[in-house]
């Protein structure tokens, strides 16, 4: 699964940190999650995409 996190981490110029605060994980989860060494739950996908003002789709893709 590839995703766009990292991109959209840069265009608001967040940290993986800030990032993991605002939606409850750990930075390592956010680091793992943008180099697809994990997959993220759908809860965790649809925090992101509310996060990011996105869809799930503009985040995520097979």
């Amino acid at each position: 699964m590839k995703n766009n996190i990292r991109v959209e981490r840069a265009r608001l110029r967040i940290s993986q940190q800030e990032l993991a605060d605002a939606i409850g994980v750990t930075r390592q989860t956010i680091y793992a999650i943008e180099n697809d060494k994990f997959i993220p739950s759908t809860e965790l996908a649809l925090k992101m995409s509310a996060y990011f003002g996105k869809t799930v789709n503009e985040l995520f893709s097979l």
